[in-house]
């Protein structure tokens, strides 16, 4: 049984669009098996290195974050998008 996709992410940086599919545990699993970098330590919403801008959409934490998040920031190591989203990395 192959993974289906569930929303499509676009990175605003350079309009690049990619699939989460249902298998993924989090954005930036996903980035990385799209060979996308993104920045990253702990992978565990500790630290907060993996902080990018969501500019559209919603996603959904698999556990609350325990680094501070800003309005309109996500941590990319432990969220889900909820339906189609646009990132930016920067």
């Amino acid at each position: 049984m192959s993974d289906k996709p569930t929303a499509s992410i676009t990175l605003a940086d350079n309009s690049q669009c990619i699939e989460f599919t249902t298998g993924c545990p989090s954005l930036l699993h996903c980035l990385e098996s799209n060979k996308i970098d993104a920045a990253y330590q702990c992978r565990e919403g500790y630290c907060g290195a993996c902080r990018a801008t969501l500019i559209s959409g919603e996603v959904n934490y698999n556990e609350e974050p325990l680094a501070f998040v800003r309005e309109g920031e996500i941590l990319l190591c432990c969220c889900k998008p909820n339906g189609n989203i646009s990132i930016s990395l920067k």
